[in-house]
This record gives C-alpha cells, sequence and structure tokens, in this order.
C-alpha cells in the first residue's frame, strides 16, 4: 500500500472535497499540480494543496455565479491544463456533474453528447474546440447556453475562464464554499463518462462518489510506492483511467500531478522526471518497445549482444518472481551486476532508471511486449476494467502476478463466467447504470445484480483473470467455428515490423488481415538492410519488406490453429489512429470504421476462392 494517510471518514462515506480539505489542512504546502505554460516553455509551474483548494474555492464561485447549481451536468473539452483539472474540482465543489468530452470528438458525437447530458454550460480549449461548440448554441435540440473558452485571446464574445475566476474573487464567501461540498452524499454522482463508441453513440456511465473513492482506495492497496509520488498525466480526461490516476488518486495520496497538455511529449517528460510510476494503453507500450528496438538496431553486435544477455537474466529472475518463488542466489547477484553495468544506464537515459510500479489496461497487452519489458526488469502489471466499474476490476501486484494475466480481483468486487465465457462482475465499484436523456439512470444488471462486462475470457487455478476477447467482436466463420480476432492479431504484431493489424472473417471459410507497417520501427529495419526507401509507400512495396512480412505472416501461423491462420492479407502504409477515425481515443480499434474504409479491399481478398480453406 502507498497511502498511509488519514482518511477524513470510513471509505464508503468519503467525499471527493472531504479529500481536498484533508490535503490542504495537513499537507497544504507539498506539491500538488504543475504544468508547463506553453510548449516552449522551460520550467514547471507548481500549485500546492493549500494553493489548489484556495483556488477550486474561488473558481467555484464563478462558475456559481454563472448559474451552475448542484446535480448539472457540466461539459468540458480541453486538453491536460490546468483549467481543466481546477475546473473539474470546482464543479465538484458545488455539487454539479463535470462531463469531459474527448477532443478527438467528431460533430455528431458532441452535439449527441451535449443533448444528452442536458448540459447548459461546455468549458472549451480555444479556437479549434469553437468551430464544433458554437453551432450547437443555436440548436433548438441543444440545451448548451453558454460556452467558457480557456483561451483568453480567443474566447470572443464568450466567457472567458479568466473571468470567471475574477468573478468568482470578486463574489467568493468562504461559508458559502464550506456549506455546498458539505451538503454533497457519498451517492451523488462524481463524474459522467461517456464511452468512447467503438460501435453506436457514446453511453453516459454515470459514477458516484463511492464508486470512485473505494475504486481509489482499493487500487492504492496494490501498489508500494513513496508517498506522495509524482504522477505524469498524459491521458485524456475522458478516459476513466486518467480520471482515476490523475485526479482521484492523487486526491487520496496527496500526491503530485504533472500535467503534460501533449500526449506525444510524454516521452520527453519521462527522460527529464525519472517517474517512479508509469500507465501506459497498450499502444503506448508498444511504441516505446517499438522507439527502444529502433535504438538498438542501430548498436554494434558486441553491445547488443550484452543488452540480450542481459535481458535474459531479467526474464529468468521474472519467472521466479511471476511463481511466488524466492530468485536463486546466483541468479540474483547476476542480475544485480548486469542490471548495474547494461540495463540502468540505458534505462537513465530514457528516464525509466526509477520505475517501481507500471501498468497497463483497457485492451489486452501483446505477450511479446509484456516480456520484452520484462527483460529489462520492467514487470507491467496488467489490469482490466471499464468504465461501468470505475476503472480495473482485476490488477496484478507485484507479489502476485502473471505475465500475460489481467490478475485477480480487486477488493470488494465479484466475477464470474457466463456460459459462453462472457465475464460478469458485481461490487460496490460497479456503475449504478447509464443515463437516460431525461437525467434518470437506467441499470445495465441483471436480477442478481450481476454486470455483463462483454469481455470473454477464462479464470486459471490460481484465480488469475486472462481475457481472450470482446464478445461483440468474436469472429465466427461460415463453418461455425468462433475465433478471436485480438489473440490472432497480437500474434503477427509480435513481428516488429508490424505495428498494427486487423483481422476479418466472420461468416467467411477463412481469415483476412490488413497489416500497417510500424512507422517508427520500419525505416530502422530498412536502413539497417541497406534499403533505401524515401517514403512508407515505398518501403511497403520494396521485395525484402515484402519478404519478411510474408515470413512473419507465416511465424504467426505456425503458432495458431487451422481456423485462425491468415490466408490473405494486404500491407497498408498509413498508421491508423484516432484522427483519421480508426482508433478510438483511447486507442482501441474501431473494428466497423477500419472495415467500412477498407471493404473494398477486403472483398478483394475473397474475390478467388483459396485453395486450401
Amino acid at each position: 500500500m502507498t497511502t498511509n494517510l488519514r482518511l477524513p471518514g470510513r471509505p464508503e462515506e468519503i467525499t471527493l472535497p472531504a479529500l481536498l480539505a484533508r490535503n490542504a489542512a495537513e499537507y497544504g504546502d507539498l506539491p500538488a499540480l504543475s504544468w508547463r505554460a506553453g510548449p516552449d516553455a522551460g520550467g514547471w509551474t507548481t500549485l500546492s494543496w493549500g494553493e489548489v483548494r484556495r483556488k477550486v474555492a474561488v473558481l467555484a464561485s464563478g462558475y456559481a455565479a454563472l448559474g451552475v447549481g448542484r446535480g448539472e451536468h457540466v461539459l468540458m473539452m480541453m486538453g491536460n491544463r490546468p483549467e481543466h483539472w481546477l475546473s473539474d474540482l470546482a464543479l465538484v465543489h458545488l455539487g454539479a456533474v463535470p462531463v469531459t468530452v474527448y477532443g478527438t470528438s467528431a460533430p455528431e458525437q458532441i452535439a449527441h453528447i451535449a443533448r444528452h447530458s442536458r448540459a447548459r454550460v461546455a468549458v472549451v480549449e480555444g479556437a479549434r474546440e469553437l468551430l464544433r461548440w458554437e453551432p450547437l448554441l443555436a440548436d433548438s435540440d441543444v440545451p448548451l447556453e453558454r460556452l467558457v473558452v480557456a483561451e483568453a485571446a480567443e474566447a470572443g464574445g464568450h466567457s472567458a475562464y479568466g473571468s470567471v475566476y475574477a468573478g468568482g474573487a470578486r463574489l467568493h464567501r468562504a461559508d458559502a464554499f464550506e456549506k455546498a461540498w458539505r451538503e454533497t452524499r457519498p451517492e451523488d454522482p462524481l463524474t459522467v463518462v461517456y464511452t468512447s463508441g467503438t460501435t453506436g453513440d457514446p453511453k453516459g456511465v454515470r459514477l458516484t462518489h463511492r464508486n470512485l473513492m473505494l475504486q481509489a482506495i482499493r487500487l492504492d492497496r496494490h501498489v508500494e510506492l513513496p508517498e506522495h509520488a509524482e504522477h505524469i498525466c498524459y491521458l485524456p480526461f475522458a478516459h476513466i483511467a486518467e480520471r482515476v490516476l490523475g485526479i482521484y488518486l492523487p486526491l487520496l495520496r496527496a500526491s503530485h500531478v504533472r500535467l503534460c497538455a501533449d500526449p506525444a511529449a510524454v516521452s520527453g517528460a519521462v527522460r527529464e522526471l525519472h517517474p517512479v510510476q508509469f500507465f501506459g494503453v497498450p499502444r503506448v507500450w508498444e511504441k516505446l518497445a517499438a522507439s527502444v528496438r529502433a535504438v538498438l538496431a542501430q548498436l554494434p553486435e558486441e553491445q547488443r549482444g550484452a543488452i540480450e544477455a542481459a535481458n535474459d537474466l531479467a526474464r529468468a529472475r521474472a519467472v521466479h518472481l511471476e511463481r511466488g518463488e524466492e530468485v536463486p542466489a546466483a541468479l540474483e547477484a547476476s542480475y544485480a551486476a548486469a542490471k548495474e553495468r547494461v540495463l540502468d544506464p540505458l534505462l537513465r537515459l530514457a528516464g525509466l532508471d526509477r520505475l517501481a510500479w507500471t501498468a497497463s489496461a483497457t485492451a489486452p497487452m501483446p505477450i511479446d511486449v509484456v516480456r520484452f519489458w520484462a527483460g529489462w526488469g520492467i514487470t507491467i502489471m496488467d489490469a482490466w476494467g471499464l468504465t461501468e466499474t470505475s476503472g480495473v476490476c482485476t490488477v496484478n501486484s507485484p507479489d502476485r502476478f502473471r505475465l500475460g494475466s489481467v490478475g485477480r480481483p480487486i477488493e470488494g468486487l465479484e466475477l464470474r463466467l457466463a456460459d459462453d465465457g462472457e465475464i460478469l462482475t458485481r461490487g460496490d465499484t460497479v456503475f449504478g447504470g447509464y443515463l437516460r436523456p431525461d437525467g434518470s439512470v437506467e441499470s445495465a444488471a441483471d436480477a442478481g445484480g450481476w454486470f455483463p462486462t462483454g469481455d470473454i475470457g477464462r479464470v486459471d487455478e490460481d484465480g488469475f483473470l486472462w481475457l481472450t476477447d470482446r464478445k461483440k467482436e468474436l469472429i465466427i466463420t461460415s463453418n461455425g467455428k468462433n475465433v478471436s480476432p485480438a489473440l490472432v492479431e497480437n500474434t503477427v504484431k509480435e513481428h516488429p515490423l508490424i505495428g498494427q493489424a486487423l483481422v476479418h472473417g466472420d461468416g467467411r471459410s477463412y481469415l483476412v488481415a490488413l497489416l500497417v507497417l510500424d512507422p517508427e520501427l520500419a525505416p530502422v529495419w530498412a536502413a539497417a538492410r541497406g534499403i533505401e526507401a524515401a517514403s512508407a509507400p515505398e518501403l511497403a512495396a520494396h521485395p525484402a519488406v515484402r519478404e519478411e512480412i510474408a515470413r512473419a505472416v507465416e511465424a504467426a501461423n505456425a503458432r495458431l490453429n487451422r481456423t485462425e491462420q491468415i490466408k490473405r492479407y494486404r500491407l497498408l502504409t498509413e498508421e491508423w489512429g484516432p484522427e483519421t477515425g480508426e482508433l478510438t481515443p483511447s486507442l482501441k480499434l474501431r473494428r466497423r470504421v477500419v472495415r467500412d474504409k477498407y471493404g473494398a479491399l477486403i472483398d478483394g481478398l475473397y474475390e478467388e476462392p483459396y485453395a486450401s480453406a
């Protein structure tokens, strides 16, 4: 457990404002929030916990002056900047409900959320966001009445965040502020998180103070970190993981949040700050691993050999830790020497030398990526959960883990498997239901309180959960066989040239795949072999690259059963991302979007019968 701090009440009775009051009273001088003023700013601006609470109080008065009241939803579309973090807390202290919208959301998604949430006020970053939000003010079907803009120079005729704060400073009354937050109850909504919508419209997941405070407390019990440790906050606040890790856990731990406004700059922040904890969705860990592999590929063979030998020692040590066994003294000594001499200097260059807790969630982590990092002495504690479960349901911990699994249930949560393998869960961190347009909540649990997660999995003899796939994404071939696309995709992606993959075959007699070259590693791989290619299309067309991809597919097929094997594929050159629509903002694959976008290409892979099918 990280936190031995005094709790301001029984765990099931704590509210977020009570934690901030405790932090200001008992840890008021400790750093709470830091950020850089701009992309070229050198230093950090930092607020202590005492300063945070004073600013939150003033800002709450400013939002109250706009007419924001208890129970109202307030939408926000900003990056990871102080205006977002402080507004979130200020609204909660009024009893209002902050709702963050992904910055990559399309106008029709924004309109759906604005209409569905019935919010009258939205806080947005600047001109780019205004283009999508201003039309909603004139839409008679949308209740939106006012926009607050963080960038004062771009506010135009709308309210500037600075003016809201200044108004709050003039109107603030300490007694009204203290009275308002003390009226908050654990069963009150703390936030509504709209699912990122891999299929259909986003759904509003209503989560209470009790849901999220218990989630934070129980997750904290699985992590051993120095007290008040820093957290690099770079994922969107519309993502449940960052809401827990970047807002709620820091309030519980009285720890220090470092805001990283540009997710692409997170590796630079890691190099600078040398964090003791780091969370990344699988795609982040994949890209970090690809970057390290690219550097290693350029090293002299002798140096690579020493690194590989050290990697082998680290993996051998991890096997013993995974089994809960004591590491043999000789292996521990050899690993310690290799770590100090070979691994630590390289990890130090990347800012990864102090890591005590590393984690991932949101999608199955490719086992080759897990094993890669284990070779550096970094054990990624894979977890599993959903927005509907306030974050994690199961988690690996340093003293109880299985690489490749997503761990064991957290305290207070029950799991069971349905007949078809779907994972069902219930407990007091599971949400009460989806928000209806009229503000009521529709339960998604059955009569026994079990919530169907939509994920398929199995539980081993030691109680560790292993994910198979999403229930809705399982491929059923024309001969009635079930295939997990994630299993096939992760297997073929183990080759470093392949950065992304989509497998298709529903209702078909065999599987086909779309493969995407890794944009970082492919040029390095080519250069090491003397291949000159000025662009990704040229690389993809090069005979040596195509031959290597063919070998990669063949190697993957050798590890899969006949039904799971890829019979035909096409190699693409443009990486999929949230901006182009193939990934959700939380970097999950939108299969339907990819299938629609490349439908003609996929159909072409089935035009001639496959001889061995």
